[in-house]
């Protein structure tokens, strides 16, 4: 993996290994104290049962898990990233399917109980991930040039295509 001057890995976000430590660690704070000690915006989980809410929040965090691993497997299948663009598996379907994952454990999180407080800081969490990705896919584009436009264009960023 290259350094820039920084001594950081190239193509990635400064800080980005903080950023995606420090967020779950302040979402799941937030969350806990929301909806297990002051309840402050759960008012909606009066409106959708708690089973439904549980068998969501396993569908989507076995999504999630499976997301996260199978693009993990693909990226590193030896032990340092590609050199060449990885189009195939499940970046056939989705341009960030392990941030996608890791997005999805947060939204199984919001349906384990449903914070108002959460779901804002969610959106918040969508926002620094989206633009972590924008500055990874200018990296992309300069090191792989057309081949990496052609394939933006035909894959989705965030919603996977099935068909």
């Amino acid at each position: 993996m290259e350094l820039d001057e920084d001594n950081t890995k190239f193509g990635e976000v400064k800080h980005s290994h903080l950023i995606q430590a420090t967020l779950p660690i302040t979402f799941v704070i937030i969350w806990v104290l929301d909806t297990q000690l002051f309840s402050f915006s759960i008012i909606l989980d009066r409106y959708v049962p708690s089973v439904v809410r549980l068998v969501l929040f396993i569908i989507i965090l076995s999504v999630s898990i499976v997301l996260m691993k199978i693009s993990h497997d693909i990226l590193f299948k030896e032990n340092e990233p590609s050199d060449r663009l990885i189009v195939k598996g499940i970046f056939n379907r989705v341009r960030n399917p392990f941030y996608l994952g890791i997005l999805l454990v947060y939204v199984s999180l919001l349906f384990l109980s449903i914070s108002i407080i959460c779901i804002v800081l969610f959106f918040i969490i969508v926002v620094i991930y989206n633009k972590m990705v924008n500055y990874e896919e200018k990296v992309l584009e300069e090191l792989f040039g057309d081949e990496y436009l052609a394939y933006k264009r035909k894959t989705p960023k965030w919603i996977p295509k099935l068909f």
